[in-house]
C-alpha cells in the first residue's frame, strides 16, 4: 500500500525484534510461576513446562512461518485473511486489537498493585486510578515520540529487568540441595487431572509471543529477519522459564515453593537475604513495566493492520513525522484506561490467556493453507518436518482449551473470552462501507 505522505522510516533490527519479543513475554508471569507449578504438580511442575514450552515453540514456529510472507503490520489478522477471507480475519483482528487492550490495562493495574506493596499510599482510590492513568498515558506519548524513542526505552527496559532473573539461575544454582527434588509429585503421587490444570495455568507465562508479528511494517527486512526472531525468542524464554524452575525447586523444595506467594523472592533472599529480597521486588515492578512498554508499542498496530486493509476507518492508520500511528495510539490509550479505571485485575487475567487462542488456532491452520498456496520459500524460513509441527499445535492446543473448559465450573471465562468474537460481528457489517473498493 502506498503511503501518501512521507515519514521518517526509522526501522526495528534483528537485536531490537529480539529484545522485543523477550520483553512481551516475560513479566508478572514469571514471578509467580514456580510456585503455581510446585503446588499443582510438584517436582514434576518442570516437566509440565517442557510441555507448555513445547506447544509454545510449535506455535511460535507456525507464526514465523506465516511471517515469511508478509512484511507489514497486522499478524493473526494477515494470517487469518489471507487464508479465509475478510470475515475470519476481521474478526481474528478485532479480538487481537481488543485482547491486547484487555492485557495492558490488566498489566497497568497490575504494576499499580505491585507499586503498592513498595508505596502503600497508591493501593486504592483515587491514587490508585492517577498511577494507572500516569502510567498509560506517559506510554502512549512515548510512542507517539516515534519509533526511536520506543525502542531505545524497550531495549533497556527488558535488559534491567532480567537482571535479577539471571542472577537468580547463575548464584542459586550453587546453592540447589539434591534431596529437594523428592518426592516427584505433591506427598507422593499424582493427582489425576492435575497436569492439565498446570499447563493451562502456567501457559499464562509464555502468552505475549505473538504480538512480536503484529509490528513488522516496522522492522528492517521482516520477511527475513521477524521468523528467526520469533523461533529464537521462544527458544531463550522456554530454557530461561525451565532453568528458573529447577533453581527455585532445588533451592526451596517443591513443598516450601508452594506455599510461598513471592516464588523468585524467597528463593533469592535464601542465599542472599535483604539485598536479594529488595532486588526481585524492583525486579517484578521492572518487568511488569516492560511488557507495559512492549504492549503500549504492540497494540496499536492491531488497530493500523485493520485500517490499512479498510476494514476500519482509515483514521486509525495516520501516521506523524515520526512514523508513529498516532490515532490508533490515541485511540487504545482512551479505551486502555477506561478499562484499567474498572480494576478488575484478576477476572481480565484469566480471560485473557483463553481469548488468545482466538488468534493461535487461525494462524496454525493458516500455515496448513500457506503451505499449499504457496509453497516453500526459495529464500529465508521454512517450517521444518512439514506439517507435524501444527498439527502437534493443534491437538496440544485442544487438550489444553479442553482442560480449561473442565476447571471452568460455570464457563463463565469462556463465555467472556471467545464473546469477542460475537461482539465483533456487528462491527464487520457497520465498517463495510470504510472499505473503497479497487477499481
Amino acid at each position: 500500500m502506498e503511503k501518501v505522505t512521507q515519514v521518517t522510516k526509522e526501522k526495528l533490527g534483528f537485536a531490537s525484534i529480539v529484545l522485543l519479543g523477550i520483553n512481551g513475554i516475560i513479566g508478572s508471569g514469571i514471578f509467580l510461576l514456580p510456585n503455581v507449578a510446585a503446588a499443582a504438580m510438584g517436582t514434576a511442575g518442570i516437566f509440565v513446562l517442557l510441555l507448555d514450552a513445547l506447544l509454545v515453540i510449535c506455535l511460535a514456529l507456525c507464526f514465523a512461518q506465516a511471517a515469511t510472507h508478509f512484511d507489514q503490520d497486522g499478524g493473526p489478522y494477515l494470517y487469518a485473511k489471507a487464508a479465509f477471507g475478510d470475515f475470519v480475519g476481521f474478526e481474528v483482528g478485532f479480538v487481537t486489537w481488543a485482547i491486547r487492550i484487555i492485557a495492558e490495562a490488566t498489566m497497568a493495574v497490575a504494576f499499580q498493585t505491585l507499586l503498592a506493596g513498595v508505596w502503600p499510599a497508591v493501593k486504592s482510590g483515587f491514587p490508585a486510578m492517577l498511577t494507572t492513568t500516569v502510567l498509560i498515558v506517559g506510554l502512549a506519548f512515548m510512542n507517539i515520540a516515534g519509533v526511536r524513542v520506543s525502542k531505545y526505552v524497550n531495549n533497556v527496559v527488558t535488559v534491567a529487568k532480567l537482571v535479577p532473573l539471571v542472577l537468580l539461575v547463575a548464584v542459586g544454582i550453587f546453592f540447589i540441595k539434591g534431596d529437594n527434588f523428592t518426592p516427584l509429585f505433591p506427598d507422593g503421587h499424582y493427582t489425576p487431572g492435575s497436569l492439565g490444570t498446570a499447563a493451562v495455568t502456567m501457559f499464562y507465562a509464555f502468552s505475549g509471543f505473538e504480538g512480536l508479528v503484529v509490528a513488522a511494517g516496522d522492522m528492517r527486512q521482516a520477511k527475513r529477519n521477524l521468523p528467526k526472531a520469533v523461533a529464537l525468542v521462544m527458544v531463550l524464554v522456554a530454557a530461561f522459564y525451565i532453568l528458573i524452575q529447577v533453581v527455585c525447586t532445588g533451592i526451596l523444595g517443591s513443598d516450601a515453593l508452594a506455599k510461598t506467594s513471592t516464588p523468585i523472592q524467597s528463593a533469592f533472599a535464601h542465599f542472599a537475604g535483604g539485598f536479594g529480597n529488595a532486588l526481585v521486588q524492583a525486579g517484578s515492578l521492572v518487568s511488569v513495566g516492560g511488557i507495559l512498554v512492549a504492549s503500549s508499542y504492540v497494540t496499536p498496530r492491531s488497530g493500523v493492520a485493520l485500517a490499512e486493509n479498510k476494514m476500519m476507518p482509515a483514521a486509525l492508520a495516520k501516521r506523524n513525522r515520526h512514523n508513529a500511528p498516532w490515532v490508533s495510539i490515541l485511540v487504545s490509550m482512551v479505551l486502555g484506561l477506561l478499562i484499567s479505571w474498572s480494576g478488575t485485575f484478576t477476572y481480565l487475567a484469566q480471560i485473557s490467556v483463553i481469548s488468545r487462542f482466538v488468534q493461535y488456532i487461525p494462524t496454525v491452520i493458516a500455515v496448513l493453507i500457506f503451505a499449499k498456496k504457496y509453497g516453500k520459500n526459495s529464500k529465508g524460513f521454512n517450517l521444518p518436518l512439514g506439517p507435524v509441527i501444527p498439527v502437534a499445535a493443534l491437538i496440544i492446543s485442544g487438550w489444553l482449551l479442553w482442560n480449561a473448559w473442565l476447571a471452568d465450573t460455570n464457563h463463565l471465562q469462556f463465555i467472556t473470552g471467545f464473546g469477542a468474537l460475537l461482539v465483533a460481528v456487528p462491527f464487520y457489517f457497520l465498517t463495510k462501507h470504510y472499505s473503497v473498493k479497487e477499481d
